[in-house]
């Protein structure tokens, strides 16, 4: 079974420079659709990590929900990051992600911010995923599709010492405390600056009726968990120790670039 799981992953070493890359600059006079659109071009050449972050869902939604488990224990929940990254290593250990809103991880994640703000309460972790896992990235991006995936047997996980789910064989998990509250993305005005009326007009369409706007999360890293391994059929072994990355809109990994 897992061997149709690895069938799309490709190596991504790139020795040739993208050429298109010449065209890719803007102007005063450039609109914000086409910058827009030049950036997307740009990262779709890069390869982004792919992670996924879990936390439990709020108590009132869970016990609402078509959940098998039994009222009053906590439903877990997840969602594939598009955007991760470490930001700092000193003073403090912090990263970085964004979700799209509304979410129910972003309510998430924020109703368990707000319920306990001790620096050292875990409220998420980040599970970084490997090669060997793009199945999983798919199911946690598509909660229409698999709105419950804790409870799927493909999907093999253990509770960390907070009682945070960690996906079995990832590469790497991270137990997470929030620094603070999350940050709009779709409106920039908090920070202090004078929106152009272009920008407003941006902002107007994004937050309003059926626009998706974005949040900036940023948390302290606690610790690294210890993950467990999957359980595994044999295929795909080489897999389960390097990246699960992002690129040309295809799930890939790395691979060690010949010597010239």
């Amino acid at each position: 079974m897992l061997s149709a799981r690895f069938a799309s992953i490709k190596c991504v070493p790139r020795l040739k420079t993208w050429r298109g890359l010449l065209c890719l600059h803007t102007t005063s006079s450039s609109s914000i659709d086409k910058t827009r659109q030049h950036l997307r071009e740009l990262l779709r050449e890069t390869a982004q990590s792919v992670a996924v972050v879990t936390s439990f869902l709020p108590t009132t939604e869970s016990n609402n929900s078509q959940c098998s488990q039994p009222p009053n224990l906590p439903a877990y929940h997840g969602a594939t990051l598009s955007s991760f990254s470490s930001i700092a290593l000193d003073p403090l250990p912090l990263v970085a992600f964004s979700l799209r809103v509304p979410s129910r991880m972003a309510s998430a994640l924020r109703a368990r911010a707000d319920k306990n703000k001790a620096l050292n309460a875990a409220h998420l972790v980040i599970n970084v995923l490997s090669a060997a896992q793009p199945h999983l990235a798919e199911w946690f991006a598509r909660p229409d599709l698999h709105p419950r995936p804790f409870e799927d047997s493909e999907v093999q996980w253990t509770l960390s010492g907070d009682g945070l789910p960690v996906l079995s064989g990832a590469l790497g998990a991270l137990s997470c405390s929030l620094v603070g509250t999350s940050l709009p993305l779709a409106d920039l005005r908090w920070l202090g600056r004078e929106l152009i009326p272009a920008e407003v007009a941006e902002v107007q369409q994004v937050t309003g009726d059926g626009g998706l706007a974005s949040e900036l999360f940023i948390a302290r890293v606690l610790r690294v968990e210890r993950v467990p391994p999957a359980a595994s059929d044999g295929n795909g072994e080489e897999l389960r120790t390097l990246p699960l990355l992002y690129h040309r809109r295809q799930y890939a990994t790395v691979c060690d670039l010949a010597k010239s």
